[in-house]
């Protein structure tokens, strides 16, 4: 991989709270060397309120974060991914369509926040939650030495990542 600016695709099966959180947290945190979108393999068509929510009040940008299928970006046209991140179980199990330029791919599953239900404040907790392990995972990303990593030790490096959990 020799890109200047690494192309992330955080993939889900709704796209409207983990892989749209983490599209957010990486497009701030990595700004300059990564460029991440989100997408689903079966979009909400909106984004979860409590997300955008969150991620305001810690001060990420929202404007322009959309839920959409990831069919957008299996098209000759779309953005040539380094990686793909799958952020939801069910994601990780399906058969996703073929990524123009073979991206590196790891699973960075984590609950679903949507999913939750109960009182205003378990449901804040579950964001929360989710929000905390994945700014924890990109912000590893975003200071891994790709450029000085073989493949296997990257892809290495990406499959614990997955296992943080704060």
């Amino acid at each position: 991989m020799s890109s200047s600016i690494y192309n992330v695709l955080f993939i889900c099966t709704g796209n409207s709270a983990r892989s749209i959180m983490a599209e957010a947290i990486l497009n701030q945190q990595g700004a300059g060397r990564f460029r991440a979108y989100s997408a689903g393999s079966h979009p909400a068509g909106h984004v979860n309120p409590h997300a955008i929510e969150l991620l305001d009040r810690n001060r990420f940008k929202t404007a322009g974060l959309r839920s959409k299928n990831w069919d957008e970006f299996a098209l000759p046209d779309a953005p040539k991914m380094d990686f793909v991140l799958t952020v939801c179980d069910k994601a990780a199990g399906e058969v996703c369509p073929v990524w123009p330029g073979q991206p590196m791919t790891a699973h960075w599953g984590v609950e679903d926040p949507a999913a939750v239900k109960g009182s205003i404040e378990v449901i804040q907790r579950a964001f929360t939650d989710c929000f905390v392990v994945m700014n924890r995972r990109i912000a590893l990303l975003t200071v891994l030495p790709i450029e000085k990593l073989d493949k296997l030790a990257l892809k290495k490096e990406l499959d614990s990542m997955g296992k943080v959990t704060s």
